[in-house]
C-alpha cells in the first residue's frame, strides 16, 4: 500500500522548519530511540531512531571555519557512529568504522573535533549499518553559514526522505536484508517526508526570498525535483556555488546524498499556494507546500548574483592526469558472473548466498588494497563506468571532485555523482587531505552488497 501524496497539497499538517539563526545546542549528541508522527494524522506514530530526539536530528548551524565539537553519546542497542557527508574533514573524524575509528558500541560514546573551511549545505548520518540505520531516521543537517550570506526572508533546510512503512502499523519495514531490494534499485519507500513530516506546510508572502537548502536523505530514491508558483534559481551544489545561478526551467535530480540550494521567489498569482515537487511517471506529487498569505513587497527582486566562492583547488591541468577507471558491475539483469572477496574469487551463485550483488572493478566488497594511492596535492581523473541496469550515486569521502562534461570542459563541483545505467561519468580531484577515504555507491543497500571501495592519499 502506497501512502497518498496528492497532486495538491492539501494538508494542514505543519513543518517544523530548521530557522536561519542558530539554535543552541548541547555539546552532547544522543543516538536513541524515540516515536514520531511520520505517517498522516489518524496513523500511530512510528518508532525511529535519531540524533537528538527527533527525524532530523539536532540541527547544527556555524559559521566557516568554525569548530565543531559533538559528543556522540550512544544510547542504541547497536554499535554506530557519524559520518560528516560533505566536510573535507580531517580523516580521523570521518566516522566510517574499520577505516577511521571503531564503531561506537551501545552505551559508549565517541567525541568529533573538527573544523569546517566550507560554508554551505551538508549533512550528518550514520556510517554503521547505514542500510538500516539511516533508514531509521539516524541524520540531520550541518550548515555551515557565509560571512557575505544572500539576502533572503526565510533560509529553510529541507531534508527530504522516503520510508518503508507498514501501514497497519505504522512502523517501519524490519527487512533491510531483503535480496530483492539489496540487487535492484535499492530500498525505496512508501512514505515521502520534508523535515520529518507528510505533506508539510510553510507559511509565505508573495514576492519573499527563499533560500531553499535541499538534502536527499533518502536511502535509495532519486528525487525529481521541481518547482510550481516559485521562480528560481540553483545557486549551489552538494555545498558548492556554482559560479554563476542557473534558472530553474524543469525538474532536475537530486539523488541519495546530494544537497541543491536554491534560492526562490514567490511569485504565485492566481493561486493561494507554490509548491516543491516531486516529477514521477504518473504526475508531480506534493512535497512541500507554501501557503502564501498577504505581500512582503510589490516589486520582485532582481536575480540573485553567485554565492561567494569556497576556496577549492585549481584542476584546470585535468587533461593531463591520470584516469582510472571504476567499472560499476553486477545487479539483477546484469547478474554478476564471478568476483573477488578478499583473495577469494567466487561465482555469482556463492557470491548471491552470501548477500553480494554488485562489485566495483570485480571485488564485492571494500578490498584489501585501495583502488587508488597517491601522493598529497595530486590531480587524478576517475572515469566511472555504469554496466549495470540501474543508476548508482558514487560518493568521495574526504574531497569534492569537479565533472568532466561531454566537452571536455568542467562541471560542477560536487561529492557525489549520479551515474545512470549504462552512462560513463568521468571526474576530476586534486587528493589534497591526507587519509583513508572511502569510495561507494550512496544506494546504501548497493554499497552494503559489494558497492564499496577505497582511496589513500600519503
Amino acid at each position: 500500500m502506497l501512502f497518498n501524496r496528492r497532486q495538491i497539497l492539501k494538508s494542514a499538517a505543519a513543518l517544523t522548519v530548521l530557522p536561519m539563526a542558530a539554535r543552541a545546542s548541547n555539546h552532547v549528541m544522543v543516538a536513541s530511540e524515540t516515536i514520531q508522527q511520520l505517517a498522516p494524522e489518524g496513523f500511530d506514530k512510528t518508532r525511529v531512531w535519531s540524533f537528538g530526539g527527533s527525524v532530523p536530528g539536532t540541527p547544527i548551524r556555524v559559521e566557516q571555519g568554525a569548530r565543531v565539537q559533538r559528543m556522540v553519546d550512544n544510547q542504541l542497542s547497536v554499535p554506530t557512529s557519524v559520518h560528516w557527508h560533505g566536510i573535507r574533514i580531517d580523516n580521523a573524524m570521518d566516522g566510517v568504522p574499520g577505516v577511521t575509528q571503531e564503531a561506537i558500541p551501545a552505551g559508549g560514546s565517541f567525541e568529533y573535533d573538527f573544523v569546517v573551511p566550507d560554508a554551505g549545505t551538508y549533512w550528518y548520518h550514520a556510517h554503521n549499518r547505514s542500510v538500516e540505520q539511516v533508514a531509521r531516521g539516524l541524520y540531520g543537517p550541518l550548515i555551515v553559514q557565509e560571512a557575505d550570506a544572500p539576502d533572503v526572508d526565510q533560509d529553510l533546510v529541507l531534508m527530504l526522505d522516503d520510508w518503508r512503512i507498514d501501514p497497519e502499523t505504522a512502523q517501519i519495514a524490519d527487512d533491510f536484508q531483503n535480496g530483492h531490494d539489496l540487487s535492484h534499485a535499492g530500498r525505496i519507500g512508501n512514505l515521502i517526508s520534508v523535515n520529518g513530516s507528510f505533506d508539510p506546510t510553510i507559511p509565505v508572502k508573495r514576492n519573499e526570498r527563499l533560500r531553499l537548502r535541499l538534502i536527499n536523505a533518502a536511502n535509495a530514491r532519486i528525487f525529481d525535483v521541481g518547482i510550481q508558483g516559485l521562480n528560481g534559481w540553483i545557486v549551489a551544489l552538494d555545498g558548492m556555488p556554482l559560479e554563476n545561478p542557473v534558472p530553474i526551467s524543469e525538474s532536475f535530480p537530486l539523488a541519495p546524498a546530494q544537497r541543491a540550494d536554491l534560492l526562490v521567489d514567490v511569485d504565485a498569482v492566481s493561486e493561494e499556494t507554490a509548491s516543491l515537487v516531486s516529477v514521477e511517471r504518473d504526475g508531480a506529487f506534493g512535497l512541500a507546500k507554501f501557503a502564501v498569505s498577504g505581500e512582503i513587497s510589490a516589486t520582485v527582486r532582481p536575480a540573485p548574483n553567485p554565492l561567494p566562492p569556497n576556496r577549492l583547488p585549481d584542476v584546470s591541468s585535468f587533461q593531463s592526469a591520470p584516469l582510472h577507471r571504476m567499472v560499476l558491475q553486477g545487479g539483477a539483469m546484469r547478474w554478476l558472473e564471478n568476483a573477488r572477496i578478499g583473495e577469494t574469487e567466487l561465482t555469482g551463485r556463492e557470491l548471491a548466498q552470501l548477500g553480494r550483488f554488485w562489485a566495483l572493478n570485480g571485488e564485492a566488497e571494500r578490498p584489501a588494497e585501495p583502488f587508488l594511492k597517491t601522493s598529497v596535492d595530486s590531480i587524478h581523473r576517475i572515469e566511472f563506468v555504469n554496466e549495470t541496469a540501474f543508476p548508482h550515486a558514487m560518493h568521495l569521502h574526504g574531497h569534492h571532485f569537479r565533472l568532466v562534461d561531454g566537452d571536455g570542459s568542467l562541471g560542477p563541483w560536487r561529492d557525489t555523482v549520479l551515474v545512470d545505467r549504462g552512462q560513463t561519468q568521468q571526474i576530476v580531484l586534486m587528493a589534497d587531505n591526507p587519509g583513508d577515504w572511502l569510495l561507494h555507491c550512496h544506494m546504501l543497500g548497493h554499497a552494503a552488497s559489494g558497492m564499496m571501495s577505497w582511496f589513500r592519499v600519503a
